[in-house]
């Protein structure tokens, strides 16, 4: 088993409130395991080395809760959680969490399924592209917050993840460097589906890497027609 170097994060995250406790980086650390084991069976990850693993996908997505408001037993649903990031971290440091994990493709969930197994917490795992489910009534504007981290083009990603949320929630981005040009033509398709003006927080990782929280709050109910299929998403974003 890897010991993966989660020390180095800790002072970084009491900084901004967050206090790493024996059991979260226990699971964190077992989480990680398997993150290396099965990324040799499937396709999950092109980080792998320990001390990048936990920079840029723990803590990157513990840098959730210095820049999002969550209350407790908030709703979040993780759309296009690939390998669990940010929802899997979120649901470590948050147990009370209510959350469902979202994903197109069915061996991601079955790798989710036991990490969940493994560290004893409780989430759901939903096999349905994005745009179905934000058409779907048991999905369709149930949840406090909706987030993605590198899944699609902002103004693409809006209209997969604003159906989710509830009016009075929150969509929450996770970009890289190009938050802002991506914002400069996304805000047509934030207001059509009912965001309000978004609000973006830049954020260094160790060795100057760049991340962006961008946070819409949903101020009006999504149209019924969005979000539309697929095909119409990539061919004509709004």
């Amino acid at each position: 088993m890897i010991n993966f170097p989660l020390q180095k994060i800790v002072p970084l995250c009491r900084e901004f409130g967050v206090e790493l406790n024996d059991e979260q980086l226990s699971r964190l650390n077992t989480y990680g395991n398997l993150l290396i084991e099965w990324n040799e069976k499937i396709n999950l990850t092109a980080i792998t080395e320990p001390d990048e693993v936990v920079i840029k996908h723990f803590y990157d997505c513990i840098l959730f809760f210095k820049n999002v408001p969550v209350p407790q037993n908030a709703k979040i649903i993780d759309v296009g959680t690939g390998a669990g990031f940010p929802g899997m971290v979120l649901k470590i440091i948050r147990p009370d969490i209510e959350l469902t994990l979202l994903d197109g493709l069915n061996k991601r969930l079955v790798f989710l399924d036991e990490v969940l197994k493994e560290l004893n917490l409780t989430a759901a795992t939903v096999h349905l592209r994005a745009e179905e489910g934000g058409q779907n009534a048991a999905h369709r504007e149930k949840y406090d917050i909706a987030c993605a981290r590198a899944v699609a083009r902002l103004n693409v990603l809006a209209e997969y993840c604003l159906p989710f949320v509830k009016k009075g929630g929150t969509f929450v981005a996770m970009k890289g460097p190009s938050a802002e040009d991506e914002l400069a033509v996304s805000k047509k398709a934030i207001s059509l589906l009912g965001g309000d003006t978004a609000t973006i927080i830049c954020e260094e990782l160790p060795q100057n890497e760049q991340r962006s929280f961008v946070i819409i709050k949903k101020i009006s109910q999504t149209p019924p027609k969005y979000p539309r299929k697929n095909a119409k998403i990539s061919k004509q974003p709004l």
